[in-house]
């Protein structure tokens, strides 16, 4: 199956792995020492768990995803919940069709999945929709050894991803944390990126 297809069909029975009911402890902690204002982007924002965080201290948040499934359970939460928040049904790899631009774009799971011509691309329309000096906020897994679950990046890859356009202002191992007993926490990188002019 392929990989959309895949994701497609990882909403039509209980949460997928990586939907864990709240958003990510890491990436909490990252909103609390970055103080983030504006307006965020959050890619592949799945059920919106990590968006509707940032709807919940005021900021002016999109969130795409290419699962119909997701984006409604995400306006669902977000009404059940009395927030402000769009979501829209999309694709990580076009978004300047959403007409718009961001002071900050959210990553959380997405860039792990993608394949290398996609990655390029992925940056390509990151750095389209970001507004200069503007940040680049990303949790995703580290290089998978294994045979299960996403390949994940190493460091090396992702500042070689993002290079061009874009300043470091860290890269820090931390925990993917998913709903599976087995595998509650994977290894991950928490990684910001700013825009250059």
């Amino acid at each position: 199956m392929a990989t959309r297809e895949r994701f497609l069909a990882m909403y039509d029975g209980p949460p997928p792995p990586w939907d864990i009911g709240c958003p990510q402890p890491d990436l909490v902690a990252a909103f609390d020492e970055l103080g983030l204002t504006g307006s965020v982007l959050d890619v592949g924002c799945g059920t919106g768990e990590n968006a509707l965080e940032l709807a919940r201290r005021g900021l002016a948040v999109w969130g795409v995803d290419s699962t119909p499934t997701a984006i409604a359970a995400a306006e669902k939460k977000r009404d059940e919940r009395g927030l402000s928040a769009t979501f829209v049904i999309g694709d990580a790899l076009d978004l300047v069709s959403l007409g718009r631009t961001f002071d900050t774009v959210l990553d959380c799971g997405l860039f792990h999945v993608i394949d290398e011509e996609e990655r390029r691309r992925y940056v390509d329309e990151v750095r389209r929709v970001l507004r200069p000096e503007g940040r680049h906020l990303m949790l995703g897994f580290a290089t998978n050894t294994t045979s299960r679950g996403p390949r994940g990046y190493s460091a090396d890859e992702l500042r070689a991803s993002f290079a061009d356009g874009f300043r470091e202002v860290f890269l820090r191992p931390t925990a993917f944390k998913a709903n599976l007993e087995e595998e509650e926490k994977k290894t991950a990188w928490l990684s910001l990126f700013v825009r250059e002019e």
